[in-house]
């Protein structure tokens, strides 16, 4: 199996409130695809190899930026990258108000209409994937599935519960 992939995955939640059961939910079901199926790998830098993979993830919210601190499989550092969280506030508040939507509808509205919402999640899901992508351009190298799951996570601190 190639080593551009993770292998772990923290979350550092320190200091916000307890997860709702829904966000609970996400955190779990990313975290399980995630380690189903992910790529992930670190390009060169500065004329030096990146060290190889595979990697441990650990994600966090530091001084109001978005923190991958990883390492290798045997616990070397391998790169640390913080992230504005600016490029992603609005994507993160539609993502959960659309979630919020989501949830309800599934409580109390026919098949169709929770399709036409769930289809609007997908896509502003499509689009934080696309905002992560372009924030790790040049950091890490990630596929469209990897970023989905990734933004989940970041959803998941950035809101907290």
């Amino acid at each position: 199996m190639s080593g551009a992939r993770l292998i772990h995955i923290e979350l550092d939640d320190t200091g916000l409130p307890p997860p709702t059961p829904q966000i609970d939910q996400e955190r779990k079901v990313a975290l399980f695809d995630l380690m189903e199926d992910n790529s992930f790998a670190l390009p060169g830098r500065d004329g030096r190899a990146a060290p190889d993979g595979p990697y441990r993830l650990s994600l966090s919210i530091r001084d109001k930026r978005l923190v991958f601190d990883l390492s290798t499989e045997a616990g070397e550092p391998a790169a640390e990258f913080h992230l504005s969280l600016s490029p992603f506030r609005q994507v993160v508040k539609d993502y959960w108000q659309i979630c919020e939507s989501y949830f309800d509808a599934v409580k109390k509205l026919p098949p169709s209409q929770i399709e036409a919402i769930d289809m609007a999640r997908r896509g502003i899901h499509n689009e934080g994937a696309r905002v992560l992508q372009e924030r790790l351009e040049g950091k890490a190298e990630i596929d469209i599935d990897t970023a989905r799951r990734l933004f989940t996570l970041v959803c998941v601190l950035h809101f907290g519960g």
